[in-house]
């Protein structure tokens, strides 16, 4: 997961988008990606950046690498405004292949 720093986003809110975004990555995830990730390790990393800007560039090298990826647009029930982008979850998939996304974020 990806999750946007800049929207000050409480602990309870982030964990509810990343739990969008790792239900969505997954749903668009191949079979045979979801069964490796299943046997697996199961890992999952949270990552930070600073503005919608970098997420969306994250967003289209993930499409790049064919990485699976959801992004999470709030309904503004709470915290933040509706439409807002919030998260981008990514995979599962290789480490290598992540790597080449999101090898250079620094962890939430």
């Amino acid at each position: 997961m990806v999750v946007r720093t800049d929207l000050k986003m409480g602990k309870g809110k982030i964990a509810a988008q990343c739990c969008h975004g790792s239900i969505g990555a997954y749903k668009n995830a191949s079979d045979s990606k979801i069964k490796k990730w299943e046997n697996e390790a199961y890992a999952k990393v949270i990552c930070k950046v600073s503005s919608v800007e970098e997420l969306l560039e994250l967003k289209k090298e993930a499409e790049k690498n064919n990485i699976s990826n959801f992004l999470v647009v709030d309904a503004g029930r709470t915290q933040i405004p509706s439409s807002t982008v919030t998260v981008l979850g990514l995979g599962p998939e290789e480490d290598e292949v992540m790597d080449k996304v999101t090898g250079d974020l620094k962890l939430l």
